[in-house]
């Protein structure tokens, strides 16, 4: 059930962030919390599963039914949380780490099934809980005291992985420009399938190639007559990192995973007829 007018703060757990100072993630707090109050969703029908890391201690400072998991598996339990009640307005949220790397599979078929979720990464390029390793987004010439050679990894491009996968709504924004986000992540919400929404996030502890003033040099809004229908023209926009553009890549509803189960739901008992006219001991013969 919607009510009229809602308020970010009723949206706001009476426990203090625990982040470090000038965290992205703050902001992000702030844009998910004016996004809920624009979508007018009650806070008892709102679940928000998160994994482990920095940006997964989101769900303890929201009003709202939340969901901690283990490392890299809010998606899994979101999407059990959506079938098994339908009505919730599920969110998970995570970071680069958490979503990309132990998480990624997860993702990947997050995208096939097309569950009616939203997700929020945060990204920060680096694993900020556990004081500065590489994560999959980080740049090659990251040095950290943990890490003081450099990354031997490639970094991924998670706009672009999530349009190669076909999710269903995909976008970037800054934390810092939170009016776009909050547009962003309502639209998300309000999007039929899964959103996803990567969010640019500095750390500002251990990651000082990205910093607020780094990104905003780089960003870049997409067109206003970019075509959100064209897979292929986001996935040009993704390419890039110079600039790096914000905005809404994908967005392009199709059946999800719950009018999928409906649909099978609605064959089988087609095939079978009135349930009433089958005897159970007559069924469970099959199986002696």
């Amino acid at each position: 059930m919607k009510l009229a007018t809602k308020t970010p703060d009723q949206y706001r757990s009476p426990v203090n962030p625990t982040w470090c100072k000038d965290c992205g993630d703050y902001k992000v707090l702030d844009a998910l919390t004016s996004a809920l109050a624009e979508v007018g969703v009650e806070s008892h029908d709102i679940v928000t599963t998160a994994g482990v890391g920095c940006a997964s201690r989101l769900p303890f400072y929201l009003n709202t039914y939340g969901f901690h998991t283990v490392h890299g598996r809010a998606l899994p339990a979101a999407i059990g949380i959506k079938v098994a009640n339908r009505e919730r307005t599920v969110i998970s949220v995570g970071g680069d780490g958490d979503a990309f790397s132990i998480g990624g599979n997860h993702f990947i078929h997050t995208s096939r099934k097309n569950p009616d979720i939203t997700y929020v990464v945060m990204d920060n390029e680096i694993y900020g809980l556990t004081k500065g390793q590489n994560s999959p987004t980080s740049h090659e010439d990251l040095l950290t005291k943990i890490n003081p050679y450099q990354v031997v990894e490639d970094r991924i491009n998670p706009v672009l992985m999530a349009l190669s996968f076909n999710t269903s709504f995909i976008a970037r924004a800054f934390c810092d420009e939170t009016e776009q986000l909050k547009n962003i992540i309502a639209r998300a919400i309000r999007h039929k399938g899964f959103s996803f929404v990567h969010v640019l996030s500095p750390c500002t502890q251990y990651n000082e190639k990205v910093t607020y003033d780094s990104l905003k040099k780089r960003i870049v809004a997409l067109p206003e007559n970019h075509d959100r229908q064209d897979r292929l023209l986001g996935m040009k926009y993704a390419f890039t990192q110079e600039p790096l553009y914000t905005g809404i890549f994908y967005e392009r509803e199709r059946p999800t995973l719950l009018d999928k189960l409906d649909h099978i739901k609605e064959m089988s008992m087609a095939e079978i007829g009135n349930p009433k006219n089958y005897n159970l001991q007559d069924i469970m013969k099959q199986f002696e």
